[in-house]
């Protein structure tokens, strides 16, 4: 039989008995729209990791201050002042390093006219912007004389925009942070969560003398929290090694002796992350395969059924000269073809419930045209795979047998 009239034949026998065909399609509706909507979850979440780590800026490092011991008690990084504006300045310097500033943190209540809000305010020098790979959006970032002068000029992120302006343009108008006023000179553009979760827009950046100074009190002048650091790309693979040999001599720390300071690669938290968003996607594909594959079992039976009841029609057409092979591609393309219409109506109800849950739900969800494809490439396949059964024991009947079939 030649291609076409194999089609229209499988479409005469399908709609023979609709409701048979329609609990045939069914499994494979399900699976396919499982798959969808599992690999269309799996890639948003792969988005959201991406856009997290962009967020953040290529090649980023933190160096923070050592830790303590008291009384025998050994207290966490971070809460021994080791580090030094020195520091970050030595840093800067060296040929792996792209940008290398230094960070005095803490939390601030402000307050503009009617509006107050509580937040981190971050003491920083220009280099910040540079190492977080982070623009102004409006007005302009803080320079060298802010630092210079201890100035009260402020920076603001998106969401401490929202909640002390309501629209309005902050640039050139006062804040008052712990009391203090400040002139808005600019404001980030926005960031968006990090990958723990955090708002890196709910901050304020102001020069790190005046946190020093004024916000904050300080009793080791010229240490500082911690240092952010942005490597060359080219030279990521040295920049820790590098940065732990130059503070290893500032700080006169012997070969063999514990380090007052550490150093931690957030790009590889942030790889680690992404590469764990892929895990989970392929896991959600893998899980919704299986109802593919149970899908193709009840279709499988459906045929075996189908086989059963039309066995006296098998036995006619092979007395007419049908070939064993014709009847093999017959129930092969019956097959296939219910399996391509349930993975296009699955692809629909996938694609369908996939938005509804990027809508109800807020979540982030990518429906790409290579995960339908491989939807539908699993939706032909799995008719293939489990149609062949079926088609087989239909073509090896015996003609007279099936004659006598009643």
């Amino acid at each position: 039989m030649k291609p076409l009239e194999l089609f229209f034949e499988a479409l005469r026998a399908m709609a023979i008995n609709p409701l048979r065909t329609g609990l045939a399609m069914l499994g494979m509706i399900i699976g396919v729209g499982a798959v969808v909507l599992m690999l269309a979850i799996g890639q948003g979440a792969q988005v959201t990791v991406r856009e997290a780590i962009a967020t953040m800026g290529g090649d980023l490092f933190i160096v923070l201050s050592g830790a303590t011991t008291t009384g025998g008690l050994r207290t966490g990084s971070g809460s021994a002042p080791t580090l030094t504006l020195g520091d970050a300045e030595a840093l800067g310097t060296l040929p792996s390093i792209e940008a290398s500033a230094p960070v005095q943190t803490g939390i601030a209540q402000m307050t503009h006219a009617s509006s107050n809000w509580s937040t981190v305010v971050n003491g920083v020098t220009p280099a910040y912007f540079s190492a977080r790979s982070w623009p102004v959006e409006i007005g302009q970032p803080l320079d060298e004389s802010d630092v210079r002068n201890a100035s009260r000029t402020a920076v603001l992120g998106q969401t401490v925009v929202e909640n002390l302006f309501a629209g309005e343009n902050p640039v050139g108008q006062i804040i008052n942070i712990k009391g203090k006023p400040f002139v808005v000179a600019g404001v980030l553009a926005r960031k968006g969560q990090s990958l723990d979760g955090r708002d890196q827009d709910d901050t304020v950046l102001v020069p790190i003398s005046t946190a020093q100074r004024q916000l904050f009190a300080n009793p080791f002048p010229g240490t500082v929290r911690f240092i952010m650091v942005r490597a060359r790309s080219e030279f990521k693979d040295r920049a820790d090694a590098d940065m732990g040999q130059l503070l290893r001599q500032r700080h006169r720390i012997q070969e063999g002796q514990e380090a007052d300071f550490g150093i931690r690669d957030l790009s590889a938290a942030a790889q680690s992350a992404a590469a764990s968003a892929q895990a989970m996607s392929l896991m959600l594909g893998a899980i919704a395969s299986i109802s593919l594959v149970v899908g193709g079992i009840g279709i499988m039976n459906v045929m075996l059924m189908s086989v059963t009841e039309r066995t006296r029609e098998i036995g006619l057409r092979m007395a007419i000269g049908a070939r064993r092979r014709d009847i093999l591609a017959q129930f092969l393309v019956e097959a296939l073809l219910v399996c391509l219409l349930g993975g296009a109506v699955g692809t629909g109800l996938g694609v369908g419930i996939a938005w509804g849950v990027s809508r109800v739900a807020e979540m982030v969800v990518v429906v790409t045209g290579s995960a339908l494809l491989l939807a539908f490439g699993f939706a032909a396949a799995t008719g293939l795979f489990f149609g062949y059964a079926p088609a087989r024991r239909a073509a090896r009947l015996h003609p007279v047998e099936a004659l006598r079939h009643e």
